[in-house]
């Protein structure tokens, strides 16, 4: 029964960490996205600090990425990090908050945009405090954000 259990939970955690494997973000302030895997190709998205991917292939120094939409691009690997979690707006608008809930009021950040992307600091219920790229921090509805 023990055996059983522990293989059950290396499994487990060999599913979860090849799914965050997967992830990347951009960890520098500016970054663009191309057609292709290097800088001759179109640029096909210029984004920002913590903006999250979905890491689809690799071709020499260039990830091929998959965005929010759905949307693939490829972007030079030294430009991200699987090393941290990060966040992207998904809807129209979404409010930060002070807290925790509805019950905790609109920041100074509030509302953040479609695409507003951010570091995700911690995860409390449906709740996601999050923190922009100039420091700033509140908390997102989780169900407003995309994580990968």
């Amino acid at each position: 029964m023990k055996k059983g259990l522990i293989l059950i939970v290396i499994i487990f955690s060999f599913l979860v960490l090849y799914d965050y494997a997967h992830a990347l973000c951009v960890n520098v302030p500016e970054a663009n996205l191309r057609s292709g895997p290097g800088t001759k190709y179109e640029k096909t998205w210029e984004v920002f600090k913590y903006m999250p991917f979905k890491k689809v292939s690799d071709k020499g120094s260039w990830y091929k990425v998959q965005d929010v939409d759905g949307d693939t691009h490829w972007i030079y690997k030294k430009l991200v990090t699987s090393k941290i979690e990060c966040a992207v707006v998904k809807t129209d608008t979404a409010n930060i908050r002070t807290g925790p809930g509805t019950n905790f009021s609109k920041n100074a950040l509030s509302p953040a945009l479609k695409y507003d992307s951010f570091k995700v600091v911690q995860r409390k219920s449906s709740w996601v405090k999050v923190m922009d790229e100039f420091g700033d921090t509140g908390w997102i509805f989780r169900k407003l954000l995309w994580i990968y």
